[in-house]
């Protein structure tokens, strides 16, 4: 018996569980870091198409939009736009290095920021290949779904 009195209590309780999975869909969370004792339960949802859609659709209209003076220049950068609404952080700690910078080379798996919404600290990937060529907000900058974070050169 003492091995089932865990799985019907506390945090990994099955009922427990299904309210959470209810209240991430609720409040759009994507990731929950559960513990009790020394059992843990990670819980994330929508990683894959949460971070898929974003640089791809909205590239070409922002990079055309900001770049007026000299589009055909601008017209092969790509956007790394935010996946949700959030806090951005340009680095893990205060008195760290930033994950990205201009003329840093990243890969489709590289870290280049984290955004942090309702208490979840999302770390953002860049899907795709290039160089940084700038940075379009600041640390802890609100962000809306959507918005251009970074300007990416996939040719450098």
């Amino acid at each position: 018996m003492a091995k089932s009195e865990p799985a019907t209590g506390g945090v990994f309780d099955l009922d427990r569980l299904r309210q959470l999975i209810e209240l991430m869909k609720e409040h759009e969370l994507s990731e929950i870091d559960l513990r009790e004792g020394e059992k843990q339960i990670q819980m994330k949802r929508g990683s894959a198409v949460a971070y898929a859609p974003a640089p791809a659709p909205v590239a070409a209209a922002p990079t055309a939009a900001a770049g007026g003076a000299a589009p055909a220049e601008d017209s092969h950068l790509v956007t790394i736009n935010s996946p949700m609404v959030g806090t951005f952080y340009a680095k893990p700690k205060p008195d760290s290095e930033n994950f990205a910078k201009v003329g840093d080379h990243i890969g489709e798996d590289s870290v280049v920021c984290i955004i942090e919404a309702m208490k979840v600290f999302n770390e953002i990937k860049a899907e795709l290949t290039g160089k940084i060529v700038a940075v379009l907000v600041k640390n802890e900058d609100p962000v809306e779904y959507g918005q251009p974070l970074f300007k990416v050169d996939p040719r450098g």
